[in-house]
C-alpha cells in the first residue's frame, strides 16, 4: 500500500479583529485559529493544526495574514478557498491559496511584515467605521508625523515601544520604511520592517499622536531612551491592520491588500519582497 502524500498548503486570509480574542488559540475563547481550524479539517476531513505569519492581539485586523497546514488530503485551490469560506464566519476569509515546499514555514520564512495603522479625524466617532480605524476629535499634523518617524529607519533597540509583557530576547528590530500620509479625513501609518515586537506598532502610532499634539517633543529622543514608561499609553487595536508579509518564494501570498476604508484613491506604494535586504530577527520565539 502506498503511502498517503503530505500535502504543504499555505493561504493568504483576511479577518475582522473586533470579535476574536487574537488570532492564536486560546481555550474556551473565539480565536482566528480556532475558527480556521474547525473549517479546514471539515474540508480535509481530518484534523487540521495551522502556523500564522504573525500573531495578532484582540481587536486587531489583517487584510493578509498567511497561514499555513499540512494535511494528506489533496483538494482543488477552489475547496481551500470557496470550500473553507462556506464553513468560515463572516468576519474570516481566505482569498488565495498555494502549495509550498515542506520547509516553508509562514513565520520564519518572511523577509518583512508590513502594518497598517488607521487613524480618523471627525468629531463624532462614525456608527459603521468606529472599530476599523481609532478616531480622534481633533485635526493630525501628518506632515510632522512623518518627519518624526524617520528616525525610527534602520536596525535600532525599539525598547520604549515595545509591551512590559513582550517576550522577545532581543528588543532590536529593523525598520525598512515608515511614512504617514493623509488621505482625507484619514491618517496613515505604514510601516515596514523585518518582525516586530509585541504592540510595536501601536506604541509608535500613540507616540506619533502625542507629537502631532506637541505632547511628545522628540520621537528620537524617545527611541534613545529605551524606557517604556516614558512613552505614552498603547493605541488602540482597531486602528491596526496586518497588511502585507513578504515571501521570496511567492509572490501572490506576499500581495499588499489595503484595508477597503482607505478607498480606491488612498494609494500605498507597492514593494517586492526582495525590495528590502533580508535581515533575519534575533531573539523571535
Amino acid at each position: 500500500m502506498t503511502a498517503a502524500k503530505l500535502h504543504h498548503i499555505a493561504l493568504g486570509i483576511e479577518y475582522l479583529g473586533k470579535n476574536f480574542n487574537g488570532s492564536q488559540y486560546q481555550p474556551q475563547q473565539r480565536t482566528v485559529q480556532s475558527v480556521l481550524e474547525s473549517a479546514l479539517s471539515n474540508i480535509a476531513d481530518e484534523k487540521v493544526a495551522v502556523s500564522f505569519a504573525g500573531r495578532t492581539d484582540s481587536g486587531v485586523h489583517a487584510t493578509s495574514q498567511v497561514i499555513s497546514f499540512r494535511t494528506d488530503a489533496e483538494r482543488q485551490s477552489s475547496a481551500w478557498i470557496l470550500g473553507t469560506n462556506s464553513l468560515l464566519p463572516e468576519d474570516v476569509r481566505v482569498h488565495s491559496v498555494q502549495q509550498v515546499d515542506r520547509q516553508f514555514d509562514p513565520r520564519r520564512s518572511a523577509r518583512w511584515r508590513r502594518y497598517i495603522y488607521v487613524l480618523g479625524m471627525s468629531p463624532i466617532v462614525p456608527a459603521i467605521e468606529k472599530d476599523l480605524a481609532h478616531w480622534v476629535p481633533f485635526e493630525l499634523d501628518a506632515e510632522r508625523m512623518d518627519e518624526s518617524a524617520q528616525c525610527l529607519i534602520g536596525e535600532q533597540d525599539f525598547t520604549s515601544f515595545r509591551a512590559a509583557n513582550c517576550q522577545s530576547l532581543t528588543p532590536f528590530r529593523c525598520v525598512h520604511r515608515i511614512s504617514v500620509r493623509r488621505f482625507s479625513e484619514l491618517v496613515v501609518l505604514d510601516i515596514i520592517a523585518n518582525a516586530f515586537l509585541f504592540r510595536m506598532v501601536r506604541n509608535i502610532a500613540s507616540a506619533l499622536l502625542g507629537v502631532s499634539r506637541g505632547e511628545v517633543n522628540s520621537l528620537s529622543a524617545l527611541l534613545s531612551a529605551k524606557n517604556r514608561s516614558l512613552a505614552p499609553p498603547t493605541a488602540p487595536p482597531m486602528g491596526l491592520y496586518l497588511a502585507q508579509v513578504a515571501y521570496s518564494e511567492s509572490r501572490e501570498l506576499s500581495l499588499l491588500h489595503t484595508p477597503r476604508l482607505l478607498g480606491p484613491t488612498a494609494s500605498l506604494p507597492s514593494f517586492d519582497a526582495t525590495d528590502f535586504p533580508d535581515v533575519r530577527p534575533t531573539g523571535v520565539n
